[in-house]
């Protein structure tokens, strides 16, 4: 599968039943289920290496292009997502987001109450969360029973966030 550039999706469904008692996991709202918003993705049409980074919209075009070239040469080319402002890049990745990330990596939860509890937090922040990470395809779902289980379909996630001088005009290549 080429790696292209993600297109950011949200959906606006967010009506999780859950009433609140600590014995209850939070399922999957029906909407959501005829959407298809939690088809099961295998994770081996994914690459091995997710990276995130905060690239002009030239320099992203010209990677992609070059990852392109790559993955029809049969190499395998990481998933790249890119924001053109790096402060959008650091609203995506809170410290606690990285925290679900890391956990969820590490082993996979069998639930979202289940991850919640592992990280000592509110399910509905945890669910919050991962519904962000979501929309960005860095963490996906499959079906356990009416429950989502979360998981991460890459081996690692590098983040690249470059800052460097910008070249003025009479320091580009001379005419």
């Amino acid at each position: 599968m080429p790696d292209e550039p993600t297109t950011n999706t949200t959906d606006d469904t967010d009506d999780v039943n859950s009433t609140g008692s600590g014995d209850e996991e939070i399922v999957m709202d029906d909407a959501e289920a005829e959407a298809g918003f939690l088809e099961d993705r295998d994770p081996e049409d994914y690459p091995s290496v997710l990276r995130i980074t905060s690239d002009s919209e030239q320099a992203h075009q010209q990677d992609a292009i070059d990852r392109l070239e790559r993955w029809e040469a049969g190499e395998e080319v990481p998933h790249v997502i890119n924001f053109q402002n790096p402060s959008d890049l650091r609203a995506l990745l809170t410290d606690r987001r990285v925290e679900l990330l890391r956990s969820i990596m590490a082993e996979r939860p069998d639930s979202i109450r289940q991850l919640a509890d592992r990280l000592d937090r509110d399910v509905k922040t945890v669910h919050d969360d991962l519904q962000v990470l979501a929309e960005y395809d860095i963490v996906h779902f499959e079906q356990a029973g009416r429950s989502k289980r979360a998981f991460v379909p890459y081996d690692s996630i590098e983040v690249n966030l470059e800052i460097s001088t910008p070249r003025s005009a009479d320091d580009a290549a001379p005419a």
